[in-house]
C-alpha cells in the first residue's frame, strides 16, 4: 500500500551565516501493508506530521521515494497527486476542520465536489456513515452543538466519503477526553479489520494500544516497535 525508501526531509532557513538546512528525517525506509494499523509516535516536532504529509503528497520538497499503490507520487502532477487524494486517501485531523455552517450531512459528502460520485449517492452514502458512526440523528445539526467527540466522529465520516483504501490521521484524538478517544479509536480498528490501511501518527503512548504496528521518530530516525 505504501512504500517508502530512502526519505530524506530538511527545512532551510536564513541567518547573518547564509542559508542554513535543517534535517527532520534522513534514510527512512518502511513498508505498510494493506490492513496495517501502524502508529507512528515521537516528541513534538520530530517530524511526524511532516512525513504524513508526504504520505498524503501534500509536501512534495523532500528526497528520496513515496510509493502509494504502486504509484511514485515524484512522478505524479499536482492535477494526478489530487486525483490520488480525492480517489484514494482520506484525511482525519486533531482539530476537526469542519464547516460550521454546513450541517453534519454537508460536511460529510463535502468530499464529493471534488470526486467523481454525483450527490445522490455521496448523500446516500453519507448517511449510510452517519448511521455506522451512531450520527445518523444528528444529519441535520451543525458542528457546534456537537460534542468534540461527535464532531471527530463527523470528521472520519466524511473521510470515508469516497472510499479510500488509506487513513492518514494526524493526532486524531488529541482534543478528546481518554474515554471517547478510546471509542475514536474503536473506529480506526474497525476500518483496519475491513481491510482499511489506517497510518497516525500521535506523541501518546495510550493510543497506540491495539494498534498492529508501532514505529517511532527519533533523532531523525525511524525505528519499529511492534
Amino acid at each position: 500500500m505504501v512504500r517508502l525508501k530512502k526519505l530524506q526531509k530538511t527545512y532551510g532557513s536564513h541567518n547573518k551565516r547564509g542559508h542554513q538546512k535543517t534535517p527532520v528525517f534522513a534514510n527512512i525506509n518502511l513498508d505498510i501493508k494493506k490492513g496495517d494499523f501502524l502508529v507512528i509516535m515521537g516528541r513534538s516536532g520530530a517530524g511526524k506530521t511532516s512525513l504524513l504529509n508526504i504520505m498524503g503528497g501534500l509536501d512534495t520538497d523532500y528526497d528520496g521515494n513515496v510509493m502509494i499503490m504502486d504509484k511514485s507520487l515524484k512522478n505524479l502532477s499536482e492535477s494526478g497527486l489530487s486525483r490520488l487524494r480525492s480517489q484514494h486517501i482520506g484525511f482525519v485531523f486533531q482539530a476537526f476542520h469542519l464547516i460550521n455552517t454546513f450541517t453534519c450531512i454537508q460536511n460529510v459528502i463535502l468530499p464529493a465536489f471534488f470526486g467523481d460520485i454525483s450527490m445522490d449517492k455521496a448523500r446516500k452514502r453519507g448517511m449510510d456513515l452517519l448511521t455506522d458512526m451512531g450520527m445518523k440523528q444528528k444529519a441535520d445539526t451543525l458542528p457546534s452543538a456537537l460534542s468534540a467527540g461527535e464532531r471527530q466522529r463527523i470528521a472520519i465520516a466524511r473521510a470515508m466519503l469516497n472510499d479510500p483504501q488509506l487513513l492518514l490521521c494526524d493526532e486524531p484524538t488529541g482534543n478528546l477526553d481518554p474515554e471517547t478517544g478510546n471509542k475514536v479509536l474503536d473506529i480506526f480498528r474497525g476500518l483496519s479489520k475491513q481491510g482499511k490501511t489506517v497510518v497516525m501518527v500521535t506523541h501518546n503512548p495510550d493510543v497506540s494500544r491495539g494498534a498492529s504496528r508501532i514505529v517511532r521518530i527519533e533523532d531523525g530516525t525511524l525505528m519499529e516497535t511492534k
